[in-house]
């Protein structure tokens, strides 16, 4: 076995044994350091910085290790930021793996593992806020900063920059494949810390690129480069239709053997393909092509990454995703476009982006060559097979006529490639923003203030003009703190003079949600009685933390004031106060919107509404958005008295809500929005909102009905994706067979929560009443067809004009369950009281819950047995 890392470089080691012990190690494991790593360690062992700007395949990573070694030899505190979550999380098992996950830990903003811990694992916005909150006294030692060129992203940027302008005593290491000319930055870190800056840069790669431009239909270049023993391929798109349709098309052309269709079905084993997208892919990958974006549920994504390590997959379609540090081998990239949308407009990719996706062709220890295949446009690609096709024949080369580009299409050619394939990337331009909770956490710093904060809008990164433009954006902030009371200025004959704040903040203020003040100031605004409009007769408390249980309130006068405060449904405008501080799950409210305005269009239609009048009205149909009028106007009030919650854009809507009022399961809610591509999207925004109703609504204001729905989410999440919920359980249970099914573990039983169990019957239950009171006989007979719904509809609809479905009519009261003979049948006997305008409550539904189905499927399996009136 192996010696451990931290035998050979023990705590209290100098630089040399750091050095020799690290190289000692690497080779026991087969890893002989390349000059450049060989150099980047004798650098980092003797306490300089590294700036490490190599390709990709190079072994980053294993300078990464060696830096975090050399911390915990000298007892420091190292830290490792990525710019995703994924990389993030990646690397913290990563080195839990080398060093024990009792030196490891993991911060992400809405979670912490282990964060006391000498090496921590986070984004570069976690380290950010720190360096601002604690500034030259922060407790960091060392800064591992990975995919280092998004210090230029005009968005992100300043995270990366601020702990370079911020932590003197820390030793850096820069590490990105495509970085351009550092020299500026390089000098200023030496400037500030006083040590010197090591550029390690021009590095030849290891495993050497082969590049070329085809004007052959993908199809054709696919067959061609797995003939020739080019894959895996990795077929890059920009946008995740493109990528679905592509592993479509190829699904017909033969990728694998019948032997390697055994080998994938082997490694597969059980897993789970629960959901439409899921059988899909099952598909796919059984046939040697995988599927890669950032829609994708987690188990997918990790399945698809760990078929493609083992070398199962011949072909994965995907976005550019895999441009950001995923280890997946592959050997060739097949960019289908050079251009792409960036969120403004279509545009080329810039040099950076085009190296940083061919740099994922060939890697170390799997190729010894990558290969980057560039697609022609598609009218170049047609009008090379006309004049194929034409040969040297004169009369026929004559008659064709060449096809342009579509109207408004950006255009690439053979020039573009060889301009991006031989271009440097571009130099880094600093983007060093100032907001209003930046400014907080640089105040709740105490000191010379003034200082700080005039240190970090003029010594810093940023040109001349731009730092005075921050200099005027600090001033405005400041002066609306000030006259917000949140931050008061003591004059210099106090006994304690400067600029401070007026409110303690919690130690992680800006890192989770940070609208989650406004939230509980809101949530006071609903009465957990009734939820019915209510204005609250307690006092204001005054100015309180902008980050914290008593962050703020909104006054009485405000209360008494909002129309519409609740809907009746105290525990779903809850819910709805919590969605408003979420980010937006763009794909779902476009859905919503879309279908909501089908409706629209189609009543006007019934009403005989002309063309140019529904067009009209059809500009204010949106998505659902409940207590909006509530919620802006209680917004504008707390940030009148905490204005740096401006910083960040409330947004109503209704996802969760949707689900829980409508009934939906998962599967069900992707159907009913056509968000098959969007699965992870939308289940990465339930898990957010599971989180932030667990841990910002108070336990004084969580009713019966609120702790159900939370159990319901909770549990839902699980059952869908566990690995959101349970991330950690693979610390505990390791799976060390690497040829292993690649099986997760499945979620814990159903059965198992019973709160949220009851939540999932009572849910298939009120999805019965809300048809019956459509009177959708065809549905509720799909669902039930031993139940005659026709006949029991229409008896019920002669003694009543309606069926109720408010928040009465889904109350708990109204259902019961018999639990008596579960032993024996394995079947809960339930019953669900219909609502009659009436109020007799003499109809009902009555059904039988199968346990061991509903275990197998992870959902409440409901069958009803009779409709009947007492």
């Amino acid at each position: 076995m192996p010696t451990s890392l931290l035998d050979l470089i023990p705590r209290g080691a100098g630089d040399d044994a750091i050095y020799e012990g690290f190289v000692e190690w690497a080779e026991g494991r087969g890893l002989g350091l390349y000059p450049a790593q060989d150099e980047a360690v004798i650098e980092i062992a003797s306490g300089a910085h590294v700036i490490l700007s190599t390709p990709t395949g190079t072994g980053k990573s294993l300078v990464a290790v060696a830096a975090h070694a050399a911390a915990l030899a000298r007892g420091g505190r190292s830290y490792y930021t990525a710019p995703i979550k994924a990389l993030v999380s990646e690397k913290f098992f990563a080195l839990v793996d080398i060093f024990g996950p009792e030196n490891v830990g993991m911060v992400t903003g809405d979670s912490s593992v282990n964060g006391d811990a000498p090496i921590i694992c986070c984004t570069a916005e976690i380290l950010a806020n720190q360096a601002l909150r604690h500034g030259a006294d922060t407790d960091v030692d060392q800064v591992v900063m990975d995919e280092f060129h998004y210090y230029g992203d005009p968005d992100r940027g300043w995270a990366w920059q601020v702990p370079l302008l911020l932590l003197p005593r820390a030793q850096f290491v820069l590490m990105s494949a495509t970085l351009g000319d550092v020299s500026d930055i390089a000098a200023d870190l030496t400037r500030r810390t006083g040590r010197p800056t090591a550029r390690i840069t021009g590095v030849e790669r290891p495993v050497p690129l082969h590049f070329s431009y085809v004007r052959v239909p993908v199809h054709e270049t696919v067959e061609d480069l797995l003939n020739t023993g080019q894959a895996p391929i990795y077929i890059v798109h920009f946008s995740q239709a493109a990528a679905m349709e592509r592993a479509q098309a190829l699904s017909s052309v033969r990728i694998v053997s019948r032997e390697q269709r055994d080998e994938i079905a082997d490694a597969i084993g059980g897993f789970r393909f629960t959901t439409a997208f899921g059988r899909t892919l099952s598909r796919y990958v059984r046939a040697g092509i995988g599927v890669h974006h950032a829609g994708m549920l987690p188990r997918y994504r990790r399945l698809v990454e760990t078929l493609a390590q083992r070398g199962l997959l011949r072909v994965i379609c995907g976005t550019d995703t895999l441009g950001v540090g995923i280890n997946v081998p592959i050997r060739t990239v097949l960019l289908t476009a050079l251009t792409k949308f960036d969120g403004q407009r279509m545009r080329q990719l810039s040099a950076r982006e085009f190296h940083q996706i061919a740099g994922r062709a060939g890697r170390a220890g799997y190729d010894t060559a990558g290969t980057v295949v560039v697609m022609a446009p598609e009218h170049e690609i047609e009008n090379a097979a006309m004049f194929a096709k034409a040969a040297d024949d004169p009369k026929k080369l004559r008659k064709i006529v060449r096809k342009k580009a579509p109207q408004g299409f950006v255009n690439w050619s053979e020039a573009s490639f060889e301009r991006l394939e031989t271009a440097e990337p571009e130099p880094l331009v600093p983007q060093l923003q100032l907001t209003a909770a930046m400014m907080i956490n640089v105040i709740a710093r105490g000191g010379d203030v003034f200082a700080h904060v005039r240190s970090l809008v003029f010594d810093n990164h940023e040109p001349r003009a731009r730092q005075y433009e921050l200099a005027r954006r600090a001033l405005g902030i400041f002066r609306t703190l000030v006259a917000a009371g949140v931050v008061e200025v003591v004059d210099a004959g106090a006994e304690a003079p400067g600029i401070r704040l007026t409110v303690d903040l919690q130690p992680n203020f800006a890192l989770n949600q940070p609208l989650s003040p406004f939230a509980l100031a809101a949530i006071e605004l609903l009465d957990p009685e009734d939820g019915r409009d209510s204005a609250q007769n307690s006092a204001n408390p005054g100015p309180a933390s902008p980050a914290g249980a008593e962050s703020g309130s909104i006054s009485p006068d405000a209360r008494s004031s909002t129309p519409g405060v609740g809907t009746g449904h105290y525990a779903l405008d809850v819910v709805s106060v919590i969605e408003s501080t979420l980010d937006d799950p763009r794909p779902v409210l476009s859905q919503q919107q879309f279908q909501a305005r089908g409706e629209a269009v189609a009543a006007m239609k019934r009403e005989g509404i002309e063309y140019e009048e529904r067009m009209e009205a059809l500009e204010e149909v949106t998505y659902p958005k409940p207590l909006e009028a509530l919620l802006a106007q209680s917004f504008e009030v707390f940030a009148a008295s905490q204005p740096w919650v401006r910083d960040f854009e409330l947004s109503p809507k209704s996802v969760v809500r949707d689900m829980f009022e409508r009934a939906l399961s998962f599967a069900e809610m992707i159907q009913v929005y056509q968000l098959a591509r969007s699965e992870g999207l939308v289940l990465r925004y339930l898990s957010d909102a599971f989180r932030a109703i667990r841990q910002t609504v108070p336990t004084d204001a969580q009713t019966e009905e609120l702790l159900d729905i939370i159990e319901w989410l909770g549990e839902l999440v699980r059952q869908v994706d566990s690995s959101l919920v349970d991330e950690w359980e693979s610390l505990i249970n390791p799976a060390d067979d690497p040829t292993a099914p690649i099986v997760p573990p499945a979620p814990p039983s159903v059965l198992t929560n019973r709160r949220a169990f009851l939540v999932l019957i009572r849910n298939e239950l009120f999805r019965r009443v809300q048809l019956a009171a459509l009177q959708r006989d065809d549905a509720l007979t799909e669902l039930d067809p031993d139940v005659d719904w026709p006949a029991a509809l229409d008896a019920y609809y002669d003694e009543h004009d309606e069926l109720l479905t408010g928040g009465a009519a889904r109350s708990p009261a109204l259902v019961s369950v018999d639990e008596t003979d579960a032993a024996a049948s394995g079947l809960w006997n339930v019953e669900q009281t219909l609502d009659d305008p009436d109020g007799n409550h003499d109809w009902r539904i009555r059904a039988v819950v199968d346990l061991a189905a509903s275990e197998e499927v992870g959902t409440a399996v409901v069958r009803v047995t009779e409709v009947l009136r007492l």
